[in-house]
């Protein structure tokens, strides 16, 4: 990974009592064999492991990356911008986040290449190169965090940090065919992070293995010890399967069977969850006269979805106007078109976003209470083409944003979990559980995965695949709606 011009760099970083040396090696462009995930080799050191009798640090012998936009003492991020890095100084201490899980006893490895400012959904960046999606090769790896997800899905790390505002942890995790998890807003520490936008920021992380999820988790939630507890509800939100390009019997079924043979069948629920929003989400009625998709009335979910995508853009540009202004850096078409649309926000639609935020929050924890899991999928449609339009239509980014902003805008936790492949592309579903519920919905994934994948491995070798559902199939679910 070296060449002769490759720049060596050892920088001492103090962190507690445990000293870190940083090696930072600049990647060239042309070196393809990390997929282009990496940005910048680097290795910040676990302290010693604790004498006997004493445990040995819980992340011991794991491996991690972040996405290049969380601070590291002695380190320029680039916020996926060679211009940002550019125009700003190395940073004076690292991210608790990080801090934490190195203290932790993890050994963090790079730094990975995201969308353009954290902007995108797609994960291509031509500054530093599109890290090569190992699922689906001539596909995009997803944004923002798409190398953190490239690391993970390659088996380059064991783990990877990244950001989730609008999807940015969730989508690269469903494209790539591994774990996500957006936690509950808050929930992590934000500070040493270039923030996108506050309300809606999340320090996510992806890995494999649910035992390596969930035990980065207990290090970043700081969750106390509690005993696990089983889902007393698991609510499939069927109207949200009903127009995504993969069969019923591979996303949605493959869930209700492994709750039927973990839990049993007293436990499922099923419900159109728009319909639900639209009558406890009262302040969506505030927008409803904002043109939605070429549609003046719109569903609670497109409106959930625009009011995300007007914050979203609206607090970026309060806190990075100023540095676009003087920069003027050149940007992805699909960020450039996002930040360069007239646009404005007026004050009575800022509170009335803050309201549906609150609002959603309710909705949801009223809905799923203290032990309840929610259904949906993680994405709409299969990862678009490298350097296609499609990512860049209307019509994609409503289907994709409509299911993104039910935890963006509520605020709640969700993990995405693969489910194998349909038709070469990888398929994913996603568990969501009330705000403040992280360390339930990281046990309650521990629970399921496995007969999630048998389950899911059943249906691919079944010789019908379809969307439609038996009858009988048909009156447990009139029968079990909410």
């Amino acid at each position: 990974m070296t060449s002769q011009s490759a720049k060596n760099l050892l920088v001492l970083l103090g962190l507690g009592l445990a000293g870190i040396v940083l090696i930072t090696r600049k990647l060239k462009k042309s070196v393809r064999k990390d997929l282009g995930a990496f940005i910048e080799k680097l290795q910040l050191l676990p302290p010693p492991q604790p004498a006997p009798p004493k445990a040995p640090h819980p992340l011991t012998a794991l491996t991690f990356a972040l996405s290049d936009l969380f601070d590291i003492e002695g380190h320029v991020s680039t916020f996926g911008h060679p211009e940002w890095a550019r125009t700003h100084e190395p940073a004076s201490s690292t991210a608790p986040a990080v801090s934490a899980l190195v203290e932790g006893g993890a050994t963090c490895v790079a730094t990975t290449v995201l969308d353009d400012l954290a902007l995108g959904i797609g994960g291509e960046n031509k500054h530093y190169g599109t890290p090569t999606n190992p699922a689906v090769p001539a596909r995009v790896p997803g944004g923002s965090s798409s190398g953190a997800a490239v690391a993970v899905a390659a088996d380059f790390v064991d783990f990877a940090l990244g950001i989730d505002t609008v999807g940015g942890v969730r989508v690269p995790a469903g494209f790539c065919g591994i774990l996500g998890f957006r936690p509950s807003h808050g929930a992590v520490s934000h500070l040493g992070i270039i923030p996108i936008s506050t309300s809606l920021d999340t320090v996510g992380w992806f890995a494999k293995d649910p035992n390596i999820l969930r035990r980065v988790g207990h290090i970043l939630l700081q969750a106390p010890f509690a005993m696990q507890r089983s889902p007393r509800q698991i609510v499939i939100a069927d109207d949200c399967f009903q127009h995504i390009n993969v069969p019923l019997d591979r996303s949605s079924q493959v869930v209700v069977k492994t709750t039927e043979k973990l839990f049993g069948r007293q436990v499922l629920k099923h419900i159109n969850l728009g319909d639900y929003l639209s009558s406890r989400v009262p302040s969506l009625k505030g927008c409803s006269g904002q043109k939605t998709n070429g549609e003046v009335k719109a569903s609670a979910l497109k409106l959930l979805a625009n009011i995300m995508q007007s914050l979203q853009r609206h607090e970026f540009r309060l806190k990075h106007d100023e540095w676009m202004n003087t920069v003027k850096p050149e940007l992805h078409p699909g960020v450039s078109a996002q930040l360069h649309e007239k646009f404005e926000v007026s004050d009575a639609e800022i509170e009335n976003s803050k309201s549906v935020r609150s609002e959603m929050c309710a909705a949801v924890n009223s809905l799923l209470k203290d032990e309840g899991i929610l259904v949906i999928p993680t994405v709409a449609d299969p990862p678009p083409k490298l350097g296609g339009k499609e990512i860049l239509s209307e019509d994609y980014q409503s289907r994709a944003f409509s299911l993104l902003s039910i935890a963006s805008i509520s605020g709640c936790c969700q993990v995405s979990i693969p489910l194998g492949f349909y038709d070469k592309y990888p398929v994913s579903v996603s568990l969501i559980a009330r705000h403040g519920g992280d360390r339930f919905l990281l046990d309650t994934l521990q629970t399921v995965y496995t007969t999630l994948q048998e389950q899911a491995d059943i249906a691919s070798k079944s010789k019908s695949s379809g969307n439609a559902v038996s009858k009988e199939q048909s009156a447990e679910i009139a029968k079990e709606k909410v």
